[in-house]
C-alpha cells in the first residue's frame, strides 16, 4: 500500500515523529513523493513536551508536501494520531500556534483545487514498519546538549509542576497512618496499584470515580459512605 500509495505521481506521503532525551526534543519527518528524492526534515527544541514536539513533526512534513509541485493527495503516517487530532481542535490548547500554521497550510493546499485531500494513518511503533521505523530510529539518533539560557514552553512547565506534585504525593502517602483506612490503593484489572494520574479522563481518576459512585450507590448514607476520601 505504501510504495503504491509513494508511486503515484500525485500523492506525498509524509511521516512523521519525535523523541525526547534529556530534555531535547527531536522532531523529524520524511516526505516521499513520485520521481523526488525523500525531503527529510530534523528540528530540536529544548524543554518542550512530546506532543509539541509530535505535532512539530507533522506541521513541518505537510509543509514540505505542499510545497512540491502537482500534488493533490498528502497521506500523514503517525504513531501518536491523537497528537495529529489537535490540528482540528476549535477548543483552546496550549498548541494552536502549530494548529493554525498546519490549517494555513491547508487552506492553501485546498484552495488550489477542489480534488485536493489529505489524510492521516496511525502507524504504531511495536508494528516496526520499514519506513516508519527508519524515522523513529532517526529521532533517538541523535545526543544533543541543551544550551543555556533557553525557553520553556507554557505545557512543559505545567507538566514538570503537574510531575513534582505528584512525586510528592506518592511519598506523602507511603508514608501515611492513614494509608489502607483513610487512603486506599486502588487496583487494575491485574491487581497492580494504579499509578496516581493529573490528566483528565486518566486511569487513576477514572477507577476513583468509578469505586466512588460505587460506594455511594451501596445502599448507605451519602455522607457516611464518602466521607472518609481524601484527594
Amino acid at each position: 500500500m505504501t510504495f503504491c500509495c509513494s508511486s503515484e505521481h500525485h500523492t506525498a506521503l509524509v511521516i512523521a515523529d519525535a523523541s525526547i532525551k534529556d530534555d531535547i526534543a527531536t522532531s523529524i519527518s520524511h516526505t516521499h513523493s513520485f520521481n523526488h528524492p525523500i525531503i527529510k526534515t530534523v528540528h530540536h527544541a529544548s524543554f518542550v513536551t512530546s506532543t509539541e514536539a509530535e505535532l512539530f513533526a507533522i506541521r513541518c512534513g505537510i509543509n514540505q508536501a505542499c510545497a512540491i509541485n502537482n500534488v493533490s493527495k498528502i497521506v500523514v503516517i503517525t504513531d501518536s494520531i491523537h497528537v495529529a487530532k489537535r490540528i482540528f481542535d476549535c477548543d483552546a490548547h496550549p498548541y494552536q500556534v502549530h494548529s493554525a500554521a498546519i490549517l494555513n497550510e491547508l487552506r492553501s493546499f485546498f484552495s488550489a483545487h477542489e480534488s485536493n485531500s489529505i489524510k492521516f494513518w496511525e502507524c504504531p511503533s511495536k508494528l516496526r514498519w520499514k519506513l516508519h521505523s527508519e524515522v523513529d530510529k532517526d529521532s533517538k539518533s541523535f545526543s544533543i546538549s541543551p544550551s543555556y539560557p533557553t525557553k520553556i514552553s507554557w505545557d512543559f512547565c505545567k507538566k514538570s509542576d503537574c510531575d513534582e506534585l505528584t512525586k510528592l504525593w506518592k511519598m506523602t502517602f507511603q508514608a501515611s497512618d492513614g494509608k489502607g483506612n483513610h487512603f486506599l490503593d486502588l487496583l487494575d484489572n491485574d491487581l497492580k496499584a494504579i499509578e496516581l494520574s493529573y490528566s483528565k479522563g486518566g486511569p487513576w481518576l477514572q477507577a476513583f470515580w468509578t469505586f466512588k459512585f460505587a460506594m455511594c450507590s451501596s445502599g448507605q448514607s451519602h455522607h457516611k459512605s464518602c466521607s472518609h476520601w481524601r484527594i
